[in-house]
């Protein structure tokens, strides 16, 4: 039995990346860190840079996004819409370099960086909150998980669902990242260390390709009518890779929906004429 966790019902992002951005922002609050008189600059691919915008604007910051050079036309509109300063820069994903850049670019111009690969406040969103919504809701159907399905990016929120159900039950965790030399928004190849995987037991690693993870996204609209976004379509592909080594209740998480990725589904569809 298949569940997926669809985590475009947050309202700022769209994305799961609400959550994390949320506590980031609250803890620094909490800690004076953020006042009116801030600015935020953030290295970001999308979700968390949109969550970051909008929530900036509620608390009346500054925000500049520091976006990869392939980063989706769309992202930076709607970052711009939200009032967001814009830099696209030439890196090519967000590797421990350009994390570094931004940092350097926070201290030259008396910026905040939260930087969510690294602030434990992005893990405990997902240990303390996302994990016990799962927990609660499957319980509350008499149901416990016995493989979950997630996208490795910051590794927050994989991390923190790792821990969580390690800690309670025997469950399964599984990994999605890009194949060699692909890019899928929103997830990461280990290569460029996220925080949290080497914290956690992550049972097994699946690599997706670019066109897997479209296609999937593609197969769960035509068969589900829901519109998921990339990193969502790996998790759906990384199941199906995986799902005759394992048995019982599965829990996909997709982070998003599709709009953000028009671009990239239009270059696809073109391509397949």
């Amino acid at each position: 039995m298949y569940f997926a966790k669809l985590e475009f019902f947050n309202p700022f992002s769209r994305s799961i990346k609400d959550r994390a951005v949320f506590n980031m922002l609250m803890k620094a609050k909490q800690r004076k860190e953020i006042n009116g008189k801030n600015k935020l600059f953030e290295a970001t691919s999308g979700n968390v840079g949109i969550a970051m915008a909008s929530m900036s604007n509620i608390l009346g910051v500054k925000f500049r996004a520091y976006i990869p050079k392939p980063t989706p036309k769309t992202t930076e509109i709607l970052l711009k819409v939200l009032g967001a300063e814009v830099m696209r820069t030439d890196f090519e994903t967000i590797d421990p370099t350009m994390v570094e850049f931004v940092k350097r670019e926070a201290e030259k111009n008396n910026a905040i960086n939260l930087n969510q690969f690294e602030n434990e406040d992005n893990f405990e969103a997902h240990y303390k909150y996302t994990a016990r919504e799962i927990d609660e809701q499957l319980r509350s159907i008499g149901k416990r998980p016995d493989v979950i399905v997630a996208g490795i990016g910051t590794s927050g929120h994989i991390g923190g669902l790792a821990k969580y159900f390690k800690e309670r039950y025997d469950t399964k965790i599984i990994g999605v990242v890009p194949a060699k030399g692909e890019k899928i928004p929103g997830i990461k190849r280990l290569e460029t260390k996220p925080k949290w995987v080497s914290k956690v037991e992550i049972d097994e690693v699946v690599e997706i390709t670019q066109k897997e993870a479209i296609e999937g996204s593609i197969r769960i609209a035509r068969r589900e009518g829901l519109l998921i976004g990339l990193s969502a379509g790996a998790v759906a592909r990384g199941l199906e890779k995986v799902r005759d080594k394992y048995t019982g209740t599965a829990v996909l998480i997709f982070p998003d929906d599709g709009f953000k990725y028009v671009e990239i589904f239009e270059k696809y569809f073109s391509e397949e004429k």
